[in-house]
């Protein structure tokens, strides 16, 4: 289901691209594809290629976590052409977003595929690129900041201390068929990886929580989940991995969430206040 939707679009957009001396800013030619990472939402993480994009871009071809805010940096006349997944809800199929890629590239079109995070986290960028390369397509990939990494740290919670984790593993919390993933080595995840980040994983929270806790991990581990990761919406709920499921519950968390179980949940309180005191 690929939708052209002026409700997706934006009132205003912003001058143009800084263009900081020093950047090889590689030419955005007609009939290329480029997939670019948007990062978690906060446009300020956004790569200056990133940007350079999304002033260049002929049509922007959108997943559903992009923030407005970033849409808002294209010109205003540009098209956006909404193609989000949505768990539950109705969705773009994949098979139809590669083939509008194809068809606008050939059209002599410049096309930014743009994706929540980075590319290839999670984000099925792989999959696009192995399409338009049997297609002929000539295609750039952009990266971004996946969730997994700036999501934690907006929310004081560091990825990796020398400490406490030397490993850090990012999971999807759900397979192509909606569920958890069978191929997952829970007794390797509970005791080999100081520092598990599961990606869409709050609707099979109980099944996870479950199943790293039977392989041993322990349900006194500190844990949290972060939810609308650098948007002025964002939520973070820290608790034990055994005290998470309720405590979502209870604070009313949803969706788009990473959670995240290790020892470096325990440092929020102090870099959080710190940054709290630091001010903007």
């Amino acid at each position: 289901m690929m939708t052209d939707t002026a409700a997706h679009t934006p009132d205003t957009a912003t001058g143009p691209a800084l263009r900081p001396a020093g950047v090889d800013y590689p030419e955005f030619l007609p009939g290329w594809v480029w997939l670019v990472g948007a990062g978690p939402g906060d446009p300020g993480l956004l790569t200056l290629y990133a940007l350079q994009a999304l002033q260049q871009a002929d049509v922007i071809v959108y997943d559903a976590l992009v923030d407005d805010r970033i849409l808002a940096l294209a010109p205003p006349a540009t098209e956006r052409l909404y193609a989000g997944k949505r768990g539950g809800r109705p969705s773009a199929k994949q098979a139809d977003i590669s083939e509008t890629l194809v068809a606008l590239a050939r059209s002599g079109r410049r096309v930014l595929r743009l994706k929540g995070g980075d590319p290839f986290v999670f984000g099925r960028g792989a999959e696009e690129c192995q399409f338009l390369h049997a297609h002929g397509i000539p295609f750039r990939v952009v990266s971004g900041i996946t969730a997994g990494i700036g999501g934690l740290a907006a929310a004081g919670i560091p990825a990796t201390v020398r400490e406490t984790n030397a490993a850090i593993t990012f999971i999807t919390g759900h397979a192509a068929n909606g569920e958890v993933p069978d191929s997952l080595n829970w007794n390797a995840l509970a005791h080999a990886s100081p520092v598990l980040v599961f990606y869409m994983g709050l609707k099979h929270l109980p099944v996870i929580v479950d199943r790293l806790v039977a392989a041993g991990r322990s349900a006194d581990t500190p844990a949290a989940a972060v939810a609308e990761a650098t948007t002025p919406r964002q939520r973070v709920v820290t608790a034990t991995l055994g005290t998470l499921v309720e405590a979502i519950r209870t604070a009313g968390l949803h969706p788009p969430a990473i959670v995240v179980v290790g020892e470096v949940v325990s440092l929020r309180q102090i870099i959080a206040a710190g940054a709290r005191q630091a001010g903007p």
